[in-house]
């Protein structure tokens, strides 16, 4: 979708915007307001709403905002000062009613499609947070518009701690700092859960992208940095600056409990700053391969459902955002403008000092396939994975897949031998395959058990090296149909049995949907099994994976939604990898909702 464009009366300043997903924007609001402009004044004017003699408690429109917790205060104190003022919107003063929501929890509600929020307008502090809210496209309709403001993420650390690493004279990468702050002294570094935290995942994703920049077993080297900042991960971005060291040279620095780095938002350290006094302020590092930004865009909720009076109060306040007067109240809250561009009174409050490259252009935004990938990532080096992987081996597996030169099975096993890169040693991992009459009267075949990656195997390998062997090996079974609801009865009543307590436990079923058997198990047979089998104290999402265009994702889904997992379609087996780890993240995500 194409960014919208606003009447030149209600266009904000031009700025430049290089990320996908900002330039992903609709075009409701705009038609929305053109009509609103062309037909509503006359309507109102006919009607009698536009009295403009009437007092702001008559005549207001009432609006609900829901912001990131960091930038409400500044969003709140904009929207009583036009009350105040008496700024109105076709006559109707403007009542804008901010409440602060941490944006994850903004984004999981509306994803779920549930109850109809009890707000108009979200202003999250990241637009990736708009792709979670979008989830499998069932959930509550949203408009984007333009971001309102924005901060850097950076790496902040106490007085003592930065002095170490040469701050503020010596410049690093991402992956310099952070490997800088972890190898000098043993500097104890903190972050917020990337699952929960835009700051947290932004600066996951540039410190992946700037260890790949260097060369050699990359994700190894993400993949161990992950495992130090899930020992001391917070849950929330206000939690993670409540675990620095209270002083530059006391008990508390030494305290092993405490950090003297964590990586946060300009805006947070500048906040952080204006409370402490001395070596309790922070001094910040700004990575020269570019710092992300928090974008905070401004969006309409279920816009179809707003009245036309609350559509134009709405699109006035965003209007309002923008302006000059607006702009100076972000910059005494510690924001920069929408576009990034540095201010340096800001900056200094902050804790940044040249010759950081504070003022550098922010760095191209990720791309939510990315961010995706590196959210899988992080929920299996958090808490290691248990996934027995069932792979369908059905003669119609050897199709060609258009414009690759090679048949689904052929790409599905290169996927999954790239995919295996992603875990780490202590993830356990197995694997069937399934086709009809493949052993016996057996629609399945368990080829390596689910066990430990970093396991030795015979021959003096790991169990990593033969499961990647098993995958090159999968050969479609000539004339074989799909087995698939007799296997994945029997490979989920061996998961559950199996189940590890501590870790992620999943049953992942990759099948193209040909071909289904006729003779084994019924799929109503199947549904009733596992509503009796899903246990929530020993959870196993089934995560089933649609390959090609005979593959039926709704029925897949259907079947993995009893057990708490979710199905996912690819039209090109090349995708698996990247829609493992989405899948992966998800299940992990909606089990730990569970168990809160």
């Amino acid at each position: 979708m194409g960014r919208h464009s606003l009447p030149d009366a209600y266009a904000p300043e031009e700025r430049g915007d290089a990320s996908p997903r900002r330039r992903r924007r609709t075009i409701a609001i705009a038609t929305l307001l053109v009509l609103a402009v062309a037909t509503g004044t006359g309507v109102a004017v006919k009607g009698g709403l536009l009295s403009f003699s009437e007092s702001c408690e008559d005549s207001a429109v009432h609006l609900s905002l829901a912001a990131s917790p960091d930038i409400a205060p500044a969003v709140r104190a904009i929207a009583e000062e036009a009350l105040a003022n008496e700024v109105r919107s076709d006559g109707h003063c403007l009542d804008v009613d901010v409440v602060a929501r941490d944006s994850y929890k903004v984004a999981d509600a509306l994803a779920g499609g549930g109850e109809a929020p009890d707000f108009q307008v979200w202003l999250p502090d990241s637009d990736l947070w708009l792709d979670r809210a979008e989830g499998l496209g069932t959930g509550i309709p949203l408009s984007p518009s333009d971001s309102v403001a924005s901060s850097p993420v950076s790496l902040a650390m106490v007085p003592s701690a930065s002095q170490r690493l040469g701050w503020p004279k010596k410049t690093y990468s991402w992956a310099g700092v952070v490997t800088a702050a972890l190898t000098s002294d043993k500097v104890r570094l903190g972050a917020a859960d990337p699952a929960r935290s835009a700051t947290g995942l932004l600066a996951l994703t540039s410190i992946a992208a700037s260890s790949g920049q260097q060369g050699g077993d990359s994700d190894t080297r993400v993949a161990e940095t992950a495992k130090v900042l899930a020992e001391r991960m917070s849950d929330s971005d206000a939690q993670v600056l409540e675990t620095l060291a209270r002083s530059g040279s006391g008990a508390e620095e030494g305290n092993p409990k405490r950090n003297q780095a964590v990586l946060i938002s300009e805006q947070a350290a500048f906040t952080h700053n204006a409370e402490a006094a001395g070596s309790g302020r922070l001094n910040l590092f700004y990575p020269k391969d570019g710092t992300p930004l928090l974008d905070y865009p401004y969006t309409l909720v279920d816009e179809e459902k707003l009245t036309l009076a609350q559509s134009r109060a709405a699109l006035r306040f965003m209007t309002l955002l923008n302006d000059t007067d607006s702009r100076a109240v972000f910059a005494r809250y510690g924001f920069r403008p929408a576009g990034g561009e540095a201010e340096n009174a800001v900056v200094t409050a902050a804790g940044g000092k040249s010759p950081q490259p504070y003022a550098a252009s922010a760095a191209e935004a990720p791309s939510a396939k990315d961010l995706q990938e590196m959210l899988g990532m992080w929920t299996i080096t958090v808490q290691s994975a248990r996934l027995t992987t069932v792979v369908d081996a059905s003669g119609s597996m050897s199709t060609p897949v258009p414009g690759r030169g090679q048949s689904r099975m052929d790409v599905t096993k290169e996927s999954l031998i790239q995919a295996l890169t992603q875990f780490t040693a202590d993830d356990e991992i197995g694997l069937w395959e399934f086709a009809t009459t493949l052993d016996g009267k057996k629609d399945y075949r368990k080829l390596m058990p689910t066990r430990r990656l970093g396991d030795p195997a015979q021959g003096g390998s790991t169990h990593r090296e033969k499961l990647a062997a098993a995958f090159a090996g999968l050969q479609p079974v000539p004339g074989g149909a799909t087995g698939l609801y007799d296997t994945t009865l029997a490979s989920y009543k061996e998961a559950q049995s199996s189940y590890l307590k501590g870790k992620f436990n999943a049953l992942v079923i990759l099948t193209d949907g040909s071909d289904h058997d006729e003779d084994g198990i019924s799929r109503s047979a199947l549904v009733a099994e596992l509503k009796e089998l899903a246990d929530p104290e020993r959870p196993v999402p089934i995560i089933a994976i649609a390959v090609g265009p005979d593959a039926d994702r709704e029925e897949v889904a259907e079947i993995a939604r009893i057990t708490g997992g979710d199905g996912y379609e690819v039209s090109d087996p090349a995708e698996i990898q990247a829609v493992i780890l989405q899948a992966i993240m998800t299940a992990g995500q909606n089990g730990r909702a569970a168990q809160e």
